[in-house]
């Protein structure tokens, strides 16, 4: 069907959107503006997510894991039937760029937001999308798209293209199947493995060659089509700064633009877009070389991640669009319509480690402290008491900044980051800060190879300083005193760490993500401290402290911080460079022996990395028993009496939460 054939003007009512977090939340604040009631389908891990409170209705579409709840096509059309939605907004992953499904859509009646199956499938296969592109005229990297995939071939026509040269699968997309080969010798086992790779994730194991470009800059361009025939383009997004093939931080303009490129650009895309008779939102994303050079890269048929900085610059809905095209409007814009505003930059929140090559992170949410300011806009799917699941991307929260400038964009959204604070999953909030801070983005010349090359083999580190450690020890001992004078009848103010015999002093034994610290809290005043770490001692005044922020002046300097007390013995701390946790082992609740009684239990959150007895083993006191790594140190776990391990509780790689059960020992009588 093309896109002239669905010139039928059908109005959106209600509106089912078949997905969740951030994006789910973002499209139900748009359509609830205009009007339309939205439908939330969630799974089990989402029952009770902020997507799911937003919407005017919600469905259950299956257990977590997403191939029975966010990938079952069956699941998504019969919510939408059973709750009588007039049309399906995908957002972006799941089914939003799946043939299969916008053609449900269509066989059940129901308006499907995006574009025509036809423009799906062709964009959705590299091979088949690389093929069209070359015959429409736009340009391409140089390559290899053939339906024989023996290796044989592969292998000549790699030697044909040279080297070095890029393997990816056919099918899907974010950088799985995707190997770069440098040398002839590492062509087999990059196909073994991009091929092993691309069946896995996709269910298709057909792989294409492409020429690969050198520190190239990906920079995309946001088209839009309606059933009328028109199309124009929105401009273009930098989204060069990436780690393994997945952006990190996105801009609108690209810092390296010029009008001639951006009309050359913007008419490839166009032409792109016209050769799939598209509609609605769309993305043609381009590889620009250092020479100024572009190449067609593939095109996404969905609405992007990153289009909050289009909308910024343009001063467009984007979602609003949508909506309107797939009802059969018109654009009601031309190309000259479109001028782009000021600069826009956006930071992708990941629950994931960059310290520990970004692995992902999960567990619960302890408080999200979400920053405002002058333009500062927030694009988040979480809350409090929620929980960052395993089931699902790690992308929690999309922080966007706007300015006149690009530098007041990065200002703001420098400082913006700095007052981002979100306790529980580690997050990549630190190394975002880092990273706008660097000289090559800074001065607009980041391209695909920055991370790597900024960060090298060492990867990113921020470790914890002995004054981080004071900041800690003099806000736990603060807070805590806080909490305890709320529950008295009342102390005089001057009366606070006043002691007949001098000055109180408190010893805490702190462990941190770096190591154990010993500090000692001399309290000289109600709101003065020396704080001694080590060898170092610093001096630290709190002028204001409340339920979660406190101001500081650290050796005479201004500091903020935001604290999170998990309990008496965890503090979680967010300061403007720097986000960690520190434990206090002087606390009872550190104590990790196990007890008299013999149960022994987890003292704090983390994975057990050892379990190193077994059951029917006999145990002494002092024997070790377990090794449990939390805050990125491992803690030994000890018995403290003489019996039999009569039952263990846990297997070596769980996830614990504290006071979880680890083991019992029957006593010796």
């Amino acid at each position: 069907m093309g896109a002239r054939d669905q010139n039928v003007v059908k109005p959106i009512n209600r509106l089912l959107i078949a997905n969740r977090g951030e994006i789910a939340c973002r499209v139900m604040r748009t359509a609830r503006q205009l009007g339309v009631d939205c439908i939330a389908v969630y799974a089990e891990a989402d029952a009770n997510a902020p997507h799911v409170k937003l919407a005017d209705q919600a469905v259950a579409i299956g257990p977590s894991p997403v191939s029975q709840s966010y990938l079952s096509i069956e699941n998504v059309i019969n919510a939408a039937i059973d709750t009588g939605a007039d049309a399906i907004h995908p957002g972006y992953g799941f089914l939003s760029e799946n043939a299969a499904f916008a053609e449900a859509c269509v066989e059940a009646g129901i308006t499907f937001i995006g574009p025509p199956v036809n423009a799906i499938a062709v964009m959705g296969d590299k091979a088949r999308a690389k093929r069209a592109m070359i015959d429409a005229g736009v340009p391409c990297v140089p390559g290899y798209q053939g339906k024989d995939q023996s290796p044989e071939v592969l292998l000549e026509q790699a030697q044909s293209i040279g080297f070095p040269l890029m393997v990816k699968a056919a099918a899907g997309g974010g950088g799985r199947g995707m190997r770069l080969v440098e040398k002839p010798d590492m062509l087999a086992q990059a196909i073994d493995l991009a091929r092993s790779e691309a069946a896995n994730a996709f269910g298709d194991d057909v792989l294409i060659l492409e020429k690969a470009i050198i520190r190239p800059r990906h920079v995309e361009i946001q088209v839009f089509g309606d059933t009328h025939g028109n199309i124009i383009h929105l401009g273009e997004r930098d989204c060069s700064v990436q780690r393994r093939h997945q952006k990190v931080l996105e801009e609108a303009p690209c810092p390296v633009m010029t009008p001639q490129l951006r009309e050359e650009m913007g008419a490839a895309a166009i032409t792109a877009a016209r050769a799939v008779d598209y509609v609605g939102a769309g993305t043609v994303e381009f590889l620009l070389g250092e020479d100024r050079a572009f190449y067609f890269l593939e095109m996404n048929t969905r609405l992007q991640v990153e289009h909050p900085v289009t909308e910024e610059v343009t001063g467009l809905d984007l979602v609003a669009l949508q909506l309107h095209v797939a009802a059969g409007g018109e654009l009601g814009l031309t190309q000259t319509d479109i001028r782009l505003d000021g600069h826009s930059i956006e930071a992708r929140l990941y629950a994931e480690d960059p310290q520990h090559d970004f692995l992902p992170s999960t567990g619960e949410i302890h408080a999200w402290c979400r920053p405002s300011g002058d333009g500062v806009r927030i694009d988040d799917g979480i809350e409090c008491g929620g929980t960052v699941s395993p089931f699902y991307d790690s992308m929690v929260a999309k922080i966007i900044a706007t300015g006149d400038t690009r530098e007041l964009a990065r200002i703001r959204l420098l400082h913006a980051l700095q007052n981002t604070a979100l306790v529980g999953p580690v997050t990549n909030r630190d190394f975002l800060i880092d990273a706008l801070g660097r000289d090559a983005f800074c001065n607009g010349e980041a391209t695909t190879a920055f991370i790597a090359e900024e960060y090298g083999e060492h990867g990113f580190s921020n470790a914890i300083s002995d004054t981080d450690h004071a900041v800690a020890a003099a806000l736990h001992f603060a807070s805590r005193r806080r909490t305890a004078l709320e529950k008295s009848l009342g102390v005089n103010k001057e009366l606070l760490n006043w002691s007949s015999a001098g000055a109180v002093q408190s010893v805490f034994n702190y462990g941190s993500a770096t190591a154990p610290k010993f500090a000692l809290v001399s309290a000289n005043t109600a709101d003065t401290y020396d704080v001694t770490v080590g060898e170092c001692k610093v001096p630290i005044k709190i002028a204001q402290i409340g339920d979660h922020t406190a101001t500081l002046y650290v050796d005479g300097r201004k500091r903020t911080a935001f604290f999170f007390p998990e309990n008496d013995a965890i503090l979680h701390i967010t300061t403007g460079d720097r986000q960690y946790s520190v434990h206090d082992f002087s606390s009872g609740d550190a104590d990790t022996e196990s007890g008299g009684d013999g149960i022994v239990r987890a003292p704090m959150h983390g994975v057990m990395i050892e379990i190193s007895v077994a059951e029917g083993d006999n145990v002494k006191a002092g024997d070790r028993l377990a090794v449990l790594e939390a805050m990125k140190m491992q803690h030994e776990i000890f018995a403290s009496i003489d019996g039999l391990i009569t039952k263990i509780a846990v297997e070596s790689g769980a996830q614990l939460s504290d006071a979880d059960l680890i083991m019992e020992i029957e006593p010796d009588v």
